[in-house]
């Protein structure tokens, strides 16, 4: 019998070979994520390859709880150590009967794809995303083209930690040869660009290096690679479209070679970044604009998914109030609006992060950042004469920050957050004013966002992958009521202890 997974265990000793390490915490609110360890790592890790066993052999489990045909796509991405953990998660899957189909080294996107491709109800994706190196996590789903959301992780996290896991027999391993040029071709087989573009690929040294410049060049567009050459260790800056050191580095190339854009991709490539030809970095919410503006053109009274990170423009820009666009607000976190987009039917979901998802006739309803940077392209091909900054300006402006992030112990993070939503409630029910303005509005769908009279907002919310807390702010009247906001909003906040500094600020 397998043994049942524990904690608190050491490296280099019996136990940590003998049984498995399973961290509770690391079972987020949609996919799961751990601090694995480096060899030079004085921080005690919280999962080895037994417990990566025991996450297969849950995963397995909940496959055949949950009725799906037993066959899974797993994919890695490049780091020293994600091809042991994908194959511990194999033999896990295998144990639990299930029929695994290996694409190897892969994008999040590229083994989302491969479900479709490959005919597989369910992925397991091995990676950790934009984290720094060290960290482990794996991306799930049973469902194409949705991912887990709470429901299915409570339920994976009971079956691991309680030892419910069941043997099966009838699983196989297969590997995929050659599956990265078929996820290549599906990307490239669009209309060639009309308009010649010069953009800039930048990668962080993540795994999209190995993806993201060849896919651009075949539908056309001249490529300056920036920091594409596969590193785990980052050693210029984490592969983040929201981390405003990668964003500076692509603005400063956009300027000296003359590109008329420049994108971004994180480390596992679901999520692009956006510099216009000036050099100015484009939050993806106003990204979502763009696009939204670009597609409802020819689709009358689209639909579109924003998360509660988003700008307002959604709902004021006079352009999409024209042509009949509705926008459905909705939580943050890729689970939670790739289910959204599919449920109501969507054109498209944007969030703020960076996740864009693309139903029919753009996408399979994934999110996918190599996608999200050919879409800009298209959009600059069907605006003749105009420059991405020229498509930027167009947009009414608003004043925004970027997405702010505050330490918080993941057990206190989420205490804090309803300790900061009660206290707006009452704010807005005694008609106490917020950076000298009335409260108009309180979203409470993820984290709180207070809204005041003159359309200004702030955001708190609780990161689903980090122990951290996430404010953003945005105004459309001035950058002085955007700092109001946030001296407001983060007043608030302190009022909680154990809330660390923000990683960057306004």
């Amino acid at each position: 019998m397998f043994p049942k997974p524990v904690t608190g265990i050491r490296p280099n000793s019996f136990a940590f070979e003998t049984q498995p390490l399973v961290k509770p915490t690391g079972f987020r609110e949609y996919d799961a994520r751990w601090w694995f360890g480096t060899p030079d790592s004085t921080i005690a890790p919280e999962l080895n390859l037994m417990g990566v066993q025991a996450l297969g052999r849950g995963i397995g489990t909940l496959i055949h709880e949950r009725g799906v045909r037993p066959d899974i796509v797993v994919g890695h991405d490049f780091r020293s150590y994600s091809m042991s953990i994908k194959l511990a998660l194999v033999t896990g899957l295998m144990s639990a009967g299930i029929r695994v189909k290996d694409v190897g080294l892969a994008l999040s996107p590229m083994a989302y794809f491969a479900q479709f491709e490959l005919d597989c109800p369910a992925v397991a994706m091995v990676t950790a995303s934009h984290n720094e190196n060290g960290w482990t996590g794996v991306k799930m789903g049973t469902d194409r083209p949705l991912t887990f959301g709470p429901e299915e992780i409570t339920r994976l996290k009971d079956i691991v930690l309680g030892g419910l896991a069941k043997d099966r027999t009838g699983g196989s391993y297969e590997f995929v040869d050659g599956f990265a040029e078929r996820y290549i071709a599906d990307l490239a087989n669009r209309p060639k660009m009309t308009r010649k573009l010069k953009v800039v690929a930048a990668c962080g040294n993540g795994t999209a290096g190995a993806f993201a410049p060849e896919v651009l060049r075949r539908i056309g567009c001249e490529v300056i690679e920036l920091d594409t050459a596969l590193d785990f260790n980052f050693p210029r800056y984490n592969p983040n479209p929201e981390d405003l050191k990668m964003l500076h580095v692509l603005a400063d190339t956009v300027r000296e070679t003359g590109a008329d854009v420049g994108f971004g991709f994180d480390g596992d490539g679901d999520r692009c970044g956006v510099v216009d030809d000036t050099g100015r970095e484009i939050f993806a919410d106003k990204v979502g604009a763009i696009i939204a503006r670009d597609l409802s053109a020819n689709q009358p009274n689209a639909k579109f998914v924003v998360d509660v990170k988003s700008t307002g423009l959604f709902l004021t820009d006079p352009v999409l109030q024209s042509r009949g666009v509705t926008t459905d607000y909705w939580k943050t976190g890729h689970s939670y609006m790739k289910r959204r987009v599919n449920e109501i039917g969507a054109l498209a979901g944007f969030e703020k992060s960076g996740h864009f998802f693309f139903n029919k006739p753009i996408g399979r309803g994934y999110d996918d950042g190599l996608l999200t940077a050919l879409t800009i392209c298209g959009v600059l091909d069907r605006s003749p004469g105009m420059s991405m900054a020229d498509v930027y300006d167009s947009l009414p402006h608003t004043f925004g920050s970027p997405t702010m992030s505050a330490h918080s112990d993941d057990e206190l993070k989420y205490g804090v957050v309803e300790k900061v939503s009660e206290r707006f409630a009452w704010m807005f029910q005694a008609g106490e004013k917020v950076g000298g303005h009335r409260i108009v509005d309180l979203v409470t769908v993820n984290g709180v966002r207070v809204v005041t009279d003159d359309g200004t907002w702030g955001l708190v919310r609780a990161s689903s992958n980090k122990p951290e807390l996430v404010v953003v702010v945005e105004s459309p009247v001035s950058d002085a009521r955007l700092r109001e906001m946030f001296a407001a909003v983060d007043g608030v906040l302190r009022e909680n202890p154990g809330v660390g500094r923000y990683n960057q600020t306004i």
